[in-house]
Formats: C-alpha cells, structure tokens, sequence
C-alpha cells in the first residue's frame, strides 16, 4: 500500500461552521476511509496555505482520488493537494537503484 499526504483548505462558511459548532472531525474522516479501503495513519490541523494534512495509506491513486472526491462533495473543502510519500527504507532503496547510473544533462 502506498502512503500519501492530503492537504486541505476549509472554506470561509465550514470556518463559521465550526466555530459555531465546534467538532472533531477524525471519526467522519476515518469512517470516510473505511468505506474506500483507505486507512488514515495521522490528521493534523496547521493553519497556513492549508488548514490541515491527513496521511493516507491507500492501494492506489484511484482509491485516494475517490477518497478525495467524496471528502470535497459537501463543498466545505475550498482546495486539496496530494503528494505521494515514501518510508526511508523505499528512500534508501531508490538511492541504491540510482547509484552508479549515469545521466547526461543538456549541452551548455
């Protein structure tokens, strides 16, 4: 399974939503991920470009982009980025792979 990071963006009116009513929102999310055979390993809230991150541990991108279709369709979400992430061992098994090739750059 392949792990990634979903940033999000809540809209202005989810911000007056929730501190009108404040909510935890991780057992939406989780059970969100269930249903699409994703697992949430970490949610964390930020505060910056964007207001939050999951680490999604997902079978492929389908999956995680369905995960994020269904997660955008009440519209609180005004925006979205994913990355794909790596453990350190697959980082250090992509450093072996790479060592010794060699690769011309463009002629200057």
């Amino acid at each position: 399974m392949t792990l990634y990071m979903l940033q999000f963006a809540y809209t202005a009116e989810a911000w007056t939503a929730f501190t009108k009513n404040p909510e935890d929102r991780t057992a939406a999310v989780k059970a969100l991920g269930e249903k699409l055979g994703v697992r949430i390993e970490a949610f964390y809230y930020g505060f910056g470009e964007y207001d939050g991150f999951l680490v999604l541990e997902a079978p492929d991108e389908t999956t995680v982009t369905a995960f994020t279709l269904a997660a955008l369709s009440p519209g609180h979400i005004k925006a979205t980025k994913t990355t794909v992430l790596m453990r350190p061992a697959q980082a250090a098994e992509a450093m072996r792979k790479a060592t010794g090739i060699k690769f011309e750059g463009p002629k200057r």
